[in-house]
């Protein structure tokens, strides 16, 4: 009987000796991710306007300003929208303004961090040969994938999501 109390308490330490340091890397873990996630979500608030919003008499500025708050493919798609954008904005004077309404994460590493954003959008444009500027307001959400680069997070990736509103 005493042999037998010996080699379970053995088998609980060894079993003890595992769990505890793997529960204490995925505790480090989640804090990471979970700070992380607070960190990324603060800067999406703060970039999701630049990204998302022009004005036709400083266009090449706004996209410039909003691209230097990307990287990868996303740095890529700034430098495209300058040739195609800035010419219809211009042409139809048009002014977007974004703000956010809501955010939250959907998912995070420490490294990078899903953000579901709700998302208000005003335009004003004036098209030739009609009278009057024409005003638009919108709901809509969006995902951005924030990715820490050094001490800063930037935007990866930008998406819109349809659905009912």
């Amino acid at each position: 009987m005493r042999a037998f109390g010996i080699v379970l308490l053995s088998v609980l330490v060894g079993v003890a000796g595992v769990l505890v340091p793997t529960m204490w890397f995925n505790l480090r873990e989640l804090r990471e991710a979970d700070a992380a996630g607070s960190a990324a979500m603060a800067a999406a608030r703060r970039a999701a306007p630049e990204l998302l919003s022009y004005d036709y008499r400083t266009i090449e500025r706004d996209l410039a300003r909003a691209g230097a708050l990307t990287t990868g493919e996303l740095t890529r798609h700034y430098r495209e929208l300058t040739t195609s954008l800035v010419t219809r904005a211009k042409a139809e004077k048009v002014v977007q303004t974004a703000s956010v309404a809501g955010a939250a994460v959907e998912r995070a590493r420490p490294d990078r961090v899903e953000i579901l954003l709700f998302v208000n959008t005003g335009t004003v444009r004036e098209i030739p040969g009609r009278s009057g500027p024409q005003q638009q307001v919108a709901q809509s959400r969006a995902r951005l994938v924030m990715v820490r680069q050094g001490d800063r997070w930037l935007a990866a990736d930008l998406s819109t999501l349809l659905g009912a509103a």
